[in-house]
């Protein structure tokens, strides 16, 4: 074998998916089956970079590089496209993205590089038969990663809120329109306005300069530090929170709150 480590790790696939010889498991993989192993995976590349772990990071970006390769070799059988077919389209993405560093003179301030990158984006989509202004945004992503492109691509064409405080001004909004659907419990109308309001927050965040994904990824970090320190000063009592009261675990939540600072 090869000590190219590109081509070893495609004949390791094409091994892998040997008909005869291969791994009965990855002979019945298809798209659709290793998908959501493709998902996993990129999370958990980013959650090596939030640990600021480079060891992990190594090991999962691997990972994620062997699910382009899976995804790769699925295709080349059908004879859709190769491996280095998906390179080479990248490549000559990136290049076109970027003139420049690769061709014409361009600004090269972070604004204008912005602002020409999404006018390639467009006209890329316009070649591919894509006309309005929404098209081209997976429906597979997490709904507030969704969200949040669907508002900013909005918001290009001048559909936006002109400010943070109108945002908070549509929250109010549209938490009384989902107090008001409470009495009635109807659950149909009360995930609709629970949309609404999710919505709404994730715009709040995008006008504010971040993303609804980092601020409740930085919330569920806050909490999950503070509620085990709440069961570590119950532990150290030798109870566990489902011995504790409502109101012991809050007066414990406030003092590891306020230790925080």
């Amino acid at each position: 074998m090869t000590n190219d480590p590109t081509a070893r790790l495609l004949a390791v696939m094409a091994a892998l998916r040997d008909p005869v010889s291969g791994c009965p498991w990855d002979r019945e993989q298809d798209f659709a089956s290793i998908a959501p192993y493709t998902v996993e995976e990129a999370y958990e590349v980013a959650d090596a970079i939030m640990k600021n772990d480079p060891s992990a990071l190594r090991a999962e970006l691997g990972d994620l590089l062997f699910q382009v390769v899976y995804h790769a070799r699925l295709a080349e059988e059908r004879g859709w496209f190769t491996f280095a077919d998906v390179a080479t389209a990248i490549t000559n993405k990136m290049i076109r993205r970027h003139p420049h560093v690769f061709g014409a003179a361009a600004p090269r301030n972070t604004t204008a590089q912005t602002t020409a990158w999404e006018a390639e984006k467009s006209r890329e989509r316009a070649s591919d038969g894509a006309s309005g202004v929404l098209d081209g945004i997976a429906t597979t992503l997490p709904a507030l990663s969704r969200a949040h492109k669907l508002a900013s691509r909005a918001a290009r064409v001048g559909f936006d809120w002109p400010n943070p405080a109108a945002v908070l001004d549509k929250l109010d909004e549209e938490i009384a329109e989902l107090r008001a659907e409470l009495p009635g419990a109807n659950p149909d109308r009360i995930e609709d306005e629970l949309g609404d309001l999710f919505f709404v927050l994730v715009n709040l965040a995008r006008k504010l300069d971040h993303t609804g994904d980092s601020a409740l990824t930085r919330a569920n970090t806050k909490f999950e530090r503070r509620f085990r320190a709440v069961e570590h000063a119950l532990a150290v009592q030798g109870r566990t929170p489902d011995q504790a009261g409502l109101d012991e675990m809050e007066d414990l939540w406030r003092q590891v709150k306020e230790a925080e600072g």
